[in-house]
């Protein structure tokens, strides 16, 4: 358990840390954005990879007992949490978490206008869904813990975006969007549009999610997700 409590420390330290304003502007300036966007995600996700199988390592305490509809909410959620991520990434998004060079005169991805923030929103998703069917303390922690990260940086990403566009351009990109899921769609702000780089992937995302499903889950980390649904 020491050891999971520790991973999840780091994690936490890593997301308050490199992140806070004076930090993260000099990590900037010395690496240049695309490398400091580069080496947070590839941080994020090793410690994150840790925290995981440190949680595994970790004596078992139940909370509650998964029925099988708790399993299949993971199978059927996960790959649009991943398709999120994905293409949150790489597709143009100005307004949150992106790869992709912030230039506010490129027509949002399908992910943002799906969602403002489609990488937090995946991993809130993630997480969200692995731990309806997880019922146990470390679980709770893990889980738990990354859902609040992903909530407050609504904010924070919101905060930082808004002083860097200035109020007036963050709320005209920000007409085309909504931070909930659909919203913008359902009241007629923006529409779904599909190019060659959305098909791509919607194709990477169900590719790497039927890898995961049918094998990696399993062989990686010890965990078979159809076990729970009988299949």
């Amino acid at each position: 358990m020491e050891e999971f409590f520790l991973s999840v420390v780091v994690f936490l330290l890593a997301h308050v840390i490199p992140p806070a304003p004076p930090v993260r502007t000099k990590l900037i300036a010395l690496m240049g954005r695309r490398i400091y966007l580069l080496a947070y995600s590839a941080l994020s996700i090793g410690l994150l990879t840790w925290m995981i199988l440190a949680a595994q390592r970790a004596p078992y305490i139940g909370l509650w007992v998964a029925s099988e509809w708790q399993w299949w909410v993971t199978i059927i959620l996960m790959p649009f949490a991943l398709w999120l991520v994905l293409a949150g990434l790489f597709e143009p998004n100005p307004l949150s978490i992106s790869l992709r060079k912030k230039d506010v005169n490129i027509p949002l991805g399908l992910s943002a206008r799906v969602t403002r923030h489609p990488v937090l929103w995946g991993f809130l998703l993630w997480a969200l869904t692995h731990l309806i069917p997880n019922g146990d303390v470390v679980a709770l922690v893990l889980f738990g813990g990354v859902i609040m990260l992903a909530i407050v940086g609504f904010v924070v990403v919101d905060r930082r975006t808004k002083k860097r566009l200035g109020e007036e351009q963050w709320h005209r990109l920000a007409a085309g969007t909504h931070l909930i899921p659909f919203i913008a769609l359902f009241r007629g702000k923006t529409k779904l549009v599909f190019t060659g780089q959305t098909w791509l992937w919607i194709s990477v995302s169900l590719v790497i999610y039927l890898w995961i499903l049918f094998g990696a889950h399993a062989d990686y980390l010890g965990v078979d997700p159809l076990a729970g649904v009988g299949v």
